[in-house]
């Protein structure tokens, strides 16, 4: 029995079941999470930087393809990527010029980019019965958060959420930041066996020899110290990275100027994650932030797109090498993504059922319940 876990650790009191196999399997329960999770949450898209002014740019949202439009004066508007007329895509490249009108590439109706009304069914000529203004393209909803574009296609759209607080990055200069570098690799793997695997540390120690000896606490299996059997909270925090270290880069020395804003334990602590399922995770570290998104494409497979954000005196230092900085946290990403697909691999045994997870894993029983939650039927 844990009888050393303090009522204020985190830690589970008890070994709770995991998700069905089926979870991670089965195309129907993908489909079921595309229907209601993914067309109910916030979903990031990137950075909005990232959308040059005149363009448009294709995206999707779960199970649904979007075009990201944003005019030339910097305005942003978000369509569903389907023509009113006979459902035709609209944006066919991965990015395309935009003027003042998005033009259906197949019968050439035409709709104003700012507010999706439609302008001309060109050679088509429709009867009277025909609604115009009943025919214009079908906007999603979006907001913005820390430089984030993220895409809700829910008629009724909620607060974006987070595991912290959505002011935890108020001191970094978020909206400066420039888009240095882009890693995207595909994984075999479901998109929850992904998100499972980084929210627990009982695998750093035999996965992670590197990123446990930057955060040697990493090495004793657990995330943070108020983990651990035996904590209490009149214990002093230990430093989070190892001695002499300030960022994660491959020597741990910052790779250019430290963010002014940062208080002295925003220093001291190193890093700051901010969690905003299903899609993304942001990392803040004294010199640069690192955004990570995933993007389910089946029941067995997922996009993972990494990118890294600097502001523009440090991209503009002599001989800056956004890559070398990159390196430390993407051989952390390439560990996760391979401990992630033989955990896959794993459960297409029929001898698997359910995981039974442990004290440590509070925060993926935490996730599991959040998505049996937005699956649920609703009104």
């Amino acid at each position: 029995m844990d009888d050393k876990r303090h009522p204020l650790s985190p830690r589970l009191d008890h070994c709770p079941e995991g998700l069905p196999r089926a979870a991670y399997l089965a195309q129907d329960w993908y489909d079921r999470e595309m229907a209601t999770l993914f067309a109910r949450q916030w979903v990031c898209v990137g950075h909005l930087a990232d959308f040059a002014p005149g363009t448009m740019r294709r995206a999707s949202v779960g199970a649904a393809p979007v075009v990201v439009a944003r005019g030339a004066g910097g305005e942003v508007s978000v369509w569903h990527n389907s023509c009113p007329h006979r459902g035709s895509e609209l944006c066919r490249g991965e990015e395309e010029p935009l003027g003042k009108l998005i033009r259906c590439p197949y019968h050439a109706w035409s709709f104003a980019a700012g507010d999706g009304r439609l302008v001309s069914t060109a050679h088509a000529v429709p009867t009277a019965d025909f609604d115009r203004s009943a025919h214009g393209l079908r906007p999603v909803a979006h907001r913005l958060w820390n430089g984030f574009l993220f895409l809700n296609l829910s008629a009724d759209p909620g607060e974006i959420g987070s595991d912290v607080g959505l002011a935890t990055l108020d001191n970094w200069p978020m909206d400066g930041l420039v888009t240095g570098h882009r890693w995207e690799t595909d994984l075999a793997c479901n998109w929850k066996s992904f998100w499972e695997n980084y929210s627990e540390c009982l695998h750093c120690p035999g996965i992670h020899p590197e990123l446990c000896d930057m955060v040697p606490i990493y090495g004793t299996g657990v995330m943070g110290a108020s983990e651990a059997l035996g904590w209490t909270p009149d214990q002093p925090a230990p430093r989070a990275l190892k001695p002499g270290a300030e960022s994660w880069t491959m020597t741990g020395a910052p790779c250019g100027p430290v963010f002014p804003g940062l208080t002295a334990a925003e220093r001291d602590a190193g890093y700051s994650f901010v969690t905003l399922w299903p899609s993304v995770y942001v990392v803040a570290h004294v010199d640069y932030v690192r955004s990570v998104r995933l993007v389910p494409l089946g029941p067995e497979r997922t996009r993972l797109i990494a990118e890294w954000h600097f502001a523009p005196e440090t991209l503009a230092q002599p001989g800056f090498d956004p890559a070398a900085v990159a390196a430390f946290a993407k051989i952390v990403m390439e560990q996760d993504g391979a401990a992630s697909e033989m955990n896959q691999r794993g459960m297409r045994s029929p001898a698997f059922r359910a995981a039974r997870l442990m004290p440590e894993e509070y925060e993926i029983h935490r996730f599991h319940q959040w998505v049996l939650r937005q699956m649920e039927d609703r009104p």
